[in-house]
């Protein structure tokens, strides 16, 4: 490694790129719970990146290479959350579906989900839970240096004293904000086994796809939760989510499901059928399974196929 920093001192890309590749999943990774973006991640990257690369002079090697770009990184974020206007609400645009009245409205209307293919194997599988979208999503409701604190520690696993040195704040105002993060947080869902989730994510498949509301209904929890950013519509118990499906399903709207994965969680490509016999891109459904039933549906745009090198249309 010092050889490659020598060389990237002297202003070998491919050196510092020896350097920091074998950290660029992971801190898109950790880019993106601290943002709940996958494109402000990318953004936020490549910042993260072009600073080392400008500021390797100053490397003195008293911490790793990998905690030096966490630091970098960790800042970054930091400072879009402080001074990026999040982008907006968008208003219900589903043609000839006249949506029930939600719950309530969500805040997080910027949240966006990620391949499982961008995860490594410890965040598929070890700390699923700590890619989950509702974590992610509470992570975007807590004061960002509670957020940055909580990732270091409690995902990362650095020392107090290490992100205390990270964020330029004493190791007391580190256990204290870690302390509150945790507090904030809501319990995991209740694991499932896979052969079970298998079951349950194939039975919701039948029920979407043949517009079958009473038995999509017999899937869920009681109080199963459904939101759709960046529309803040958000619907919350059986009979909610029921309404909502039934007004979808009323409209004629059909479907076909293509399967994937997001977030350490079931997903679909959902394509609603047109009268050409073509089926069109209309969004990614992402499934929360708690205990053996659904406890959570996010729905996200359209647009967010193509990164999960979905087509347009079927």
């Amino acid at each position: 490694m010092t050889d490659a920093i020598t060389r990237a001192r002297a202003g070998s890309g491919e050196a510092f790129q020896e350097l920091t590749e074998p950290y660029r999943r992971e801190l898109l990774v950790h880019c993106y719970r601290m943002l709940g973006s996958i494109q402000d991640a990318e953004d936020i990257l490549q910042e993260t990146l072009l600073a080392a690369w400008q500021s390797l002079h100053g490397y003195e090697g008293r911490a790793s290479l990998r905690t030096w770009l966490y630091r970098i990184a960790t800042n970054r974020c930091l400072n879009a959350r402080r001074s990026a206007s999040r982008r907006p609400a968008k208003e219900w645009d589903v043609p000839n579906v006249e949506r029930p009245e939600p719950t309530r409205l969500g805040e997080v209307v910027w949240l966006e989900p990620i391949p499982d293919v961008l995860l490594g194997p410890e965040d598929r599988y070890e700390q699923s839970e700590s890619v989950s979208l509702a974590f992610v999503t509470a992570l975007q409701t807590l004061p960002p240096r509670q957020v940055a604190v909580l990732i270091l520690r409690d995902v990362l696993g650095f020392h107090a004293a290490e992100v205390a040195e990270m964020l330029d704040r004493s190791v007391e105002s580190v256990k204290s904000a870690l302390k509150r993060a945790r507090a904030a947080l809501p319990a995991p869902p209740v694991a499932t086994a896979p052969a079970a989730e298998e079951a349950v994510v194939a039975q919701f498949v039948d029920a979407w796809q043949s517009a079958d509301v009473e038995a999509l209904v017999a899937l869920l929890t009681d109080d199963v939760f459904m939101s759709m950013p960046p529309m803040p519509f958000e619907y919350e118990g059986r009979d909610a989510v029921a309404r909502f499906c039934a007004a979808i399903f009323g409209a004629g709207r059909r479907f076909d499901l293509v399967p994937t994965r997001a977030n350490g969680q079931p997903a679909f490509g959902a394509y609603v059928h047109g009268p050409d016999g073509v089926s069109h891109g209309t969004g990614l459904y992402v499934l929360t399974v708690d205990g053996g039933r659904i406890s959570a549906l996010t729905r996200f745009e359209s647009g967010i196929l193509a990164r999960f090198g979905m087509p347009r249309s079927i």
